[in-house]
């Protein structure tokens, strides 16, 4: 039985799907409010450092200016069957027009709070990069 756990939330921000979308899918763009630092190599992995801890994952899926999702590559034998990954989703209201980043995140950690706090305080920092 895998120790992992699917969170979801969505955040609005106030800033449209093409000014946001190079900060989910570039790995400049990741650098500057989701990680310590994000690097891609010549094979397109992408490498996130979080508190100096490398954590290497491959965009297995986008669309320009709609998604994109990152699984990360197996750290043990267990995530070999069950791969965490990282889905960040744009969303317009149409009524509204409103933009919504929709964040899936199934990973190790298996307190929605916790996983509510850090989604939280790591898109509080995009909102202030993009004025949203």
């Amino acid at each position: 039985m895998s120790g992992k756990s699917e969170f979801k939330a969505d955040f609005s921000i106030n800033a449209s799907k093409k000014m946001l979308y190079p900060y989910i899918f570039s790995a400049s763009g990741l650098a500057q409010w989701m990680a310590d630092d994000v690097t891609i190599d010549e094979d397109k992995v992408f490498d996130f450092i979080w508190d100096e801890e490398s954590h290497k994952a491959r965009m297995v899926a986008h669309r320009l200016n709609s998604y994109v999702r990152f699984e990360f590559l197996p750290e043990t034998e267990e995530d070999e069957d069950d791969p965490s990954y990282m889905e960040l989703r744009l969303e317009m209201n149409e009524l509204t027009q409103s933009v919504f980043l929709l964040v899936t995140d199934y990973s190790d950690i298996n307190d929605s709070e916790e996983s509510m706090e850090l989604w939280t305080s790591l898109v509080d920092t995009l909102k202030e990069i993009v004025g949203g």
